[in-house]
């Protein structure tokens, strides 16, 4: 089992874990903790059962061993809407105000606040390793170790460097991105 990140979107301390990180329950459930004004650490029952965690802004999300995902807390654009069918995921994050979820066959599902295009995953939607949400953008990494940026690009977070090559790893912060290389250097996207 890939064991998740912490979400890199965690919003004034809430934290989760997940069943066999290093704080892990072993029976499954989830333990959330800090500002709860949207119910974000209120996990909704039964608590067990779950692979993998992500925080969101103000929500956040659960990956059941069945495939399938748990989402809550604010829903005001849609991001705990889990699209249809809620089967085959194998990861899942959460962006400011919308959440996605990676298949088994490598295709990334977004859903939620769609203002800047960050639910639009761009063309061929496949053969995706690794994903990221961040504050209006997102980011997919690809099997030959390239990375796709799709949403809002103010700040030019989404500007994928022309040696689009040799990635292993992606985290989208609010306003910038980063990409982590085979090589052990870390690649910063954004002004």
């Amino acid at each position: 089992m890939r064991y998740s990140k912490l979400a890199s979107h965690i919003c004034l301390g809430i934290l989760v874990f997940l069943a066999g990180a290093s704080h892990a329950q072993e029976d499954g459930s989830i333990v959330a903790w800090g500002w709860n004004d949207a119910f974000q650490c209120n996990v909704p029952a039964p608590n067990t059962g779950f692979v993998e965690v992500a925080g969101g802004y103000s929500h956040s999300l659960g990956l059941n061993e069945d495939g399938s995902i748990v989402a809550w807390g604010s829903n005001g654009d849609g991001q705990c809407n889990v699209s249809a069918p809620n089967t085959g995921f194998v990861e899942l994050a959460g962006g400011d105000n919308h959440s996605l979820g990676l298949k088994e066959d490598g295709s990334i599902v977004a859903w939620g606040l769609n203002a800047q295009g960050q639910c639009t995953v761009p063309a061929p939607n496949t053969g995706f390793v690794d994903f990221s949400g961040g504050g209006y953008h997102s980011l997919g990494l690809k099997e030959d170790g390239s990375i796709v940026a799709w949403g809002w690009n103010y700040y030019c977070q989404c500007d994928v460097p022309a040696t689009n090559t040799g990635f292993m790893e992606v985290a989208a912060g609010y306003y910038h991105s980063l990409g982590l290389k085979e090589d052990g250097s870390i690649v910063g996207l954004g002004e």
